[in-house]
């Protein structure tokens, strides 16, 4: 196969999670396990940091990596979802897993799809783990997909686990309060394994607690201690991934993984050029300045919203379309009302479509108008901006795939 007849394959044939939702979701992790031991268990073979949370969870992987990288270490990289190359999840030093690799680990082990018949997810988890065995990275930061608990990653015995903070998100799955979302997320702590929490929630603050006392695993806050470099020059919500990222790294001390300050604090500068992350907060032009971000959940455009609303601008454009199991009515409590929005459909099986999307705006009085794709809709806020203007795309990390 080439490799993009291999990753339609994959698309096609696998249950996917972000293209199909429920039906895509496994509670159960014994495929993960069977899958691993038909590849003589590789999560056995590198060190690893392992991280959960509601939000948050994927620039703090990607601090953690970039930050080791500054400290001359060779590390892996698991996260997803993926905005534009399927390659993105995995990567060592910021350089995605080649095409080839792909096509003859598929290839190769075909015959476990016949016996076993992984999920998508497990599949490129088993993936990932055999190429951070194969390339013997120092270290590897895996980002759970979805929960804790029963996500296909959490086969790990990590070194340090980080679960960046709980929401009310994916909570067909996980459970629709705060609490039982933590359980779900705390799931990824293991014995005697230090756990570093990103944000203290008093509510689902004895959760985590709890489980780290019954595994004998040392917990800290990480927004309870000061900080380890300086956040001045990052947005805000950027600032707690990195106040938890370089606390994470501290737990490495005594693990044998030396870093320097310095080399935090350039790791931190260096992120987006290290590991190559992209769509948070990432500008794509400037006059009018158009700015993408995947944040999709309250929690997370909280602080985007904020951000968003510093700028000076003369009219803010907001280019949005959503996922269909994603409750809207917290979202958009969080929107601008004097904003303009271009309301769009993004190209995968769960978008929310165009016409639900618009009977909820008529119903708040926004003002909006209907594009029929996110790629019509960004060209649309482009050309009506003026060069003082602002246009922020999101609602989904979707809408931000299609519109890079």
């Amino acid at each position: 196969m080439t490799y993009q007849e291999t990753v339609d394959f994959l698309f096609s044939q696998l249950p996917m999670y972000q293209r199909k939702g429920k039906a895509a979701y496994k509670a159960d992790l014994s495929n993960t396990i069977a899958l691993c031991k038909s590849l003589d268990n590789p999560e056995n073979k590198f060190k690893s940091i392992h991280v959960a949370g509601t939000n948050g969870k994927g620039s703090t992987s990607h601090y953690i990596a970039s930050i080791l990288q500054e400290a001359g270490y060779k590390v892996g990289l698991y996260t997803s979802p993926h905005l534009l190359d399927f390659r993105e999840r995995v990567r060592i030093n910021g350089e995605m897993i080649s095409e080839q690799y792909v096509v003859d680990f598929v290839c190769n082990k075909s015959a476990v799809l016949d016996d076993i018949s992984p999920s998508f997810f497990e599949w490129t988890v088993g993936l990932a783990f055999q190429y951070f065995t194969d390339e013997q990275v120092d270290i590897a930061v895996i980002e759970t997909g979805l929960g804790g608990r029963l996500d296909s990653t959490n086969v790990l015995t990590p070194l340090v686990s980080v679960i960046t903070n709980i929401g009310l998100d994916h909570t067909q799955f996980l459970g629709n309060t705060l609490e039982k979302v933590a359980i779900e997320k705390a799931g990824i702590i293991k014995q005697n394994v230090p756990v570093v929490i990103g944000e203290t929630q008093v509510e689902i603050k004895r959760v985590f607690e709890k489980r780290a006392q019954e595994l004998a695993s040392p917990i800290l806050f990480a927004d309870q201690l000061d900080e380890l470099v300086s956040t001045n020059n990052l947005v805000s919500y950027q600032k707690k991934n990195v106040i938890t990222a370089t606390r994470a790294i501290e737990q490495l001390a005594s693990k044998g993984f030396a870093v320097m300050e310095s080399q935090m604090q350039m790791g931190v500068a260096n992120m987006v050029h290290n590991t190559g992350l992209r769509g948070r907060w990432e500008i794509l032009q400037t006059k009018p300045i158009v700015i993408a971000d995947t944040a999709h959940n309250k929690e997370g455009l909280i602080y985007t919203m904020s951000e968003l609303k510093k700028l000076p601008s003369k009219t803010i454009r907001i280019v949005f379309g959503m996922v269909n199991d994603k409750s809207p009515d917290a979202v958009l409590d969080l929107l601008p009302i004097d904003a303009i929005y271009y309301l769009c459909e993004p190209s995968i099986e769960r978008a929310m479509p165009i016409e639900n999307l618009e009977k909820i705006f008529a119903k708040r009085n926004f003002i909006y108008q209907i594009s029929e794709s996110v790629l019509a809709a960004k060209t649309a806020a482009i050309t009506d901006s003026q060069e003082d203007d602002v246009v922020y795309i999101g609602g989904s990390t979707f809408v931000v795939a299609d519109a890079l």
